[in-house]
């Protein structure tokens, strides 16, 4: 599609690799989720061992992921350190200007003004300037951290004595929380468990709040089917979205 003046309004706003990320994220998420509450509660829809290798399975997929995989993708966009700075900081960073939209997305939901534009798009440069749902700017730094817990924690339910090239990784992680655990009065590895299930559950609300509450509307689907299949979106379509035109004087750029 295109705009009055005859210009594409269609943008590539997901590379190959975005889109095989998030779709290895999201399959090994929900694989983990299952599998890994099948294993604590005992469900009969499969045994004990099929929900562990399966488990066992997606544990790599996940981390090469959000490890290797995303960071490549954030960092291979933009030019020069500080364009790549600069990308990352718009892109993944709360700031004021998130902060700005979030109290406008409460106004909205108290009938209070317009639903702002999170999905910004600068036809000057040809790029994004934000792509995220401002709560997700917060959740995505969580999520981050959850993972790095949740994998650590699972190192040591996963073998005691676990090491990689000679160095005994599980043992470390029981001795530093050995100086944590007791504050809770639980052993190292009692609390490495809890915190492996809370953890679990944190990524259980995390989908309900992703997909289930900023996602749950069909003007957002649209993304859905660009970060799953198409890449593109349309601009011409404008909710939640937004075009700074080209030539907008600087000071009026947001």
């Amino acid at each position: 599609m295109k705009s009055k003046d005859n210009r594409s309004m269609v943008v590539e706003r997901y590379t190959v690799t975005d889109r095989i990320a998030h779709t290895v994220h999201a399959v090994a998420m929900l694989v983990l989720i299952i599998t890994g509450l099948k294993i604590y509660t005992g469900w009969d829809f499969m045994s004990f061992h099929t929900a562990r290798g399966l488990h066992m399975i997606a544990v790599p997929f996940l981390l090469a992921v959000n490890w290797i995989l995303i960071p490549y993708n954030i960092f291979s966009e933009g030019h020069g350190f500080m364009g790549k700075i600069s990308h990352f900081t718009d892109h993944y960073i709360f700031g004021p200007k998130d902060a700005a939209r979030f109290g406008s997305i409460i106004g909205n939901f108290f009938r209070k003004g317009r639903y702002p534009a999170f999905s910004i798009y600068d036809e000057t440069t040809g790029h994004y300037k934000t792509k995220l749902h401002p709560l997700m700017k917060i959740l995505i730094v969580l999520e981050g951290t959850a993972i790095f817990f949740i994998a650590l924690s699972g190192i040591v339910l996963y073998k005691l004595d676990w090491s990689l090239f000679g160095l005994p990784i599980a043992s470390w992680i029981l001795t530093v929380t050995g100086f944590v655990s007791p504050l809770f009065n639980l052993s190292a590895l009692q609390f490495l468990r809890l915190l492996h299930l809370l953890l679990t559950y944190w990524f259980v609300f995390e989908l309900v709040v992703h997909v289930g509450i900023l996602e749950f509307d069909p003007h957002v689907w649209k993304y859905y089917k660009a970060i799953f299949l198409t890449g593109k979106e349309d601009l011409s379509d404008t909710h939640y979205s937004e075009v700074i035109p080209k030539y907008l004087p600087t000071e009026e750029r947001p």
